[in-house]
């Protein structure tokens, strides 16, 4: 595993719509392995691949002990709504007020290739839509109704 450098708001990168993994191999377990890595030294929540500079359909989440890996996520359904508070790792030192769906359904396939669903409610919920977004050149900043700086 290797550390990967998170890049910030500016780059272009953050900007593209990533691509879909086709390659379930040994390149696409080392981009997951340096994510958890970096996400761990970053203290976050979530990383995208567009965030370490790889346009590809792929982002972690870790909610307390879990990890999800995603690749070629998809959100199915989506339902009500919350408002609530967002950082980013690519956004340093400002965090904004974000209104999300309280619920979504993601199919999504984990490392293997091997499809799976996450019914998610909450804090789980925002922090799916928050990745995914990334993974179409979205950034929190776009949605936010006001944005401070720490």
């Amino acid at each position: 595993m290797a550390l990967r450098n998170i890049i910030q708001l500016g780059d272009p990168t953050l900007r593209k719509k990533s691509f879909e993994v086709t390659d379930f191999g040994e390149k696409t377990h080392q981009l997951l392995n340096d994510m958890k890595e970096t996400l761990i030294k970053a203290d976050g929540v979530g990383l995208a691949a567009p965030q370490v500079g790889v346009l590809r359909r792929v982002f972690i989440i870790k909610i307390e002990d879990l990890y999800y890996e995603c690749i070629n996520p998809i959100i199915t359904k989506q339902s009500g709504k919350q408002t609530g508070t967002e950082g980013c790792l690519s956004v340093k030192g400002k965090w904004g007020e974000v209104t999300r769906p309280n619920k979504v359904t993601l199919k999504a396939l984990d490392r293997n290739g091997k499809p799976y669903t996450v019914n998610a409610e909450g804090f789980l919920a925002r922090a799916i839509c928050h990745e995914y977004d990334h993974l179409d050149g979205i950034v929190y900043v776009d949605k936010a109704s006001k944005v401070e700086e720490d």
